[in-house]
């Protein structure tokens, strides 16, 4: 389960959208960081609040009751938190599903049974806590991933759980067996992607990262930048909410103030390559070609053996009906990579649209194999049906 944190023009405009987070502490003035906020053009929209910290992380008491009836004080850390995942997602109990775009609070979540990764995360640690386990929220650093959401290709991350199985365990000592990772793709689990502990205002600013990047892409701008705003001031080194409200900023041709929050996006965390990849854009729009050109180069070859990277230039070709280039890349994709189902499902897309059903139906047949996820899996079945009655007829 990959989740979300938009590319283009080189691909649509790169939006970091999700669970990621990356930076480094950079000193700077307060006068500076409120020169790149335009409070004054984008208005609160009546009624509307930004949800607070208690109402994100609050359980209500049915959650509470759970937690008292299934996990017992008396138990161990460790079944805690396996009876925890298994309640989750157990058919006979809270049954939550997997939604891409499910930014919700942990109440929401539980009683939806619907939520993306940020989502799970929020509700599995406030639970956690109210278990009385020692819980930190970690971010794994995953290789670049994208994900479209209509003419938008949207930048995933990952974050997932860590419980500390014994008490006052040093930071520095509690992987291996004293300590319990809990996250929501086995995918994630079993490589060995680096992984670092973030502070809840870290988490605080994804959410309200994932909030603004939905109201970006349905275009409610004002509503988009009282959440970037929100994010940046929930964790001030938050550089992927600085690189978002940039985006905001392109798309409503504040392009002098975009390219300033860029720059600082970029000061925060260098390898910020979203925003990286918008500056560049932006820089090549307004004929500083030469700087321009030398950050694509830079793109180029630090992406050139990123997978996913490949794929979504597949993604956007498609989107282009540009079936030959999308078929393209999809195979360069796999070359690198030949064990992620998704790149599978793109290519029978581009197979199909090519009339090659044949092909089609093989690439979906490899992707069902590699697939672990029960709700695409039902989803491939049906389009492997389609394409058998396709060919029927």
């Amino acid at each position: 389960m990959k989740f979300a944190f938009i590319c283009s023009l080189l691909l649509s405009l790169p939006l970091l959208f999700s669970c990621q987070s990356s930076s480094e502490h950079v000193n700077y003035s307060p006068t500076m960081i409120n020169s790149l906020y335009l409070d004054q053009q984008f208005t609160k929209p009546a009624l509307f609040e930004i949800e607070s910290e208690q109402d994100i992380f609050m359980l209500d008491s049915e959650m509470i009751t759970l937690v008292q009836d299934k996990l017992k004080s008396s138990y161990s850390p460790k079944k805690k938190a396996t009876l925890l995942l298994e309640h989750i997602f157990s058919q006979d109990n809270i049954a939550l599903s997997y939604t891409s775009n499910a930014n919700v609070t942990a109440r929401e979540a539980f009683h939806s049974q619907t939520a993306n990764c940020m989502s799970l995360t929020i509700m599995a640690y406030a639970l956690a806590k109210e278990a009385g386990l020692h819980v930190d929220f970690q971010q794994v650093k995953i290789p670049e991933y994208w994900v479209r959401n209509g003419q938008y290709n949207l930048l995933t991350g990952h974050i997932n759980l860590l419980i500390k199985t014994k008490k006052n365990l040093d930071k520095t000592t509690i992987y291996g067996a004293n300590a319990l990772q809990i996250d929501f793709d086995p995918y994630v689990l079993k490589e060995s992607f680096s992984k670092k502990i973030i502070d809840k205002n870290t988490v605080l600013a994804m959410f309200y990262n994932n909030k603004g990047g939905q109201a970006l892409v349905d275009a409610s701008y004002n509503i988009a930048y009282q959440y970037f705003k929100a994010a940046t001031q929930a964790d001030r080194f938050f550089s992927s909410a600085w690189g978002n409200l940039a985006v905001l900023y392109k798309l409503t041709h504040n392009e002098k103030i975009a390219e300033a929050t860029y720059r600082h996006a970029l000061r925060l965390d260098k390898n910020n390559y979203t925003a990286l990849a918008n500056l560049a854009i932006l820089l090549r729009k307004n004929q500083a070609i030469a700087e321009s050109e030398a950050i694509e180069h830079k793109l180029q070859a630090k992406r050139k053996k990123n997978p996913y990277y490949h794929a979504v230039l597949a993604d956007e070709a498609y989107y282009q009906r540009n079936y030959p280039q999308a078929l393209m890349h999809y195979k360069k994709a796999i070359k690198l990579n030949n064990k992620i189902h998704e790149f599978y499902f793109g290519l029978a897309k581009v197979y199909y649209q090519m009339n090659r059903l044949q092909a089609a139906k093989k690439a979906i047949k490899m992707a069902l194999r590699l697939n672990k996820v029960k709700s695409t899996e039902s989803q491939y079945i049906a389009k492997l049906n389609f394409l058998n009655a396709k060919q029927l007829n």
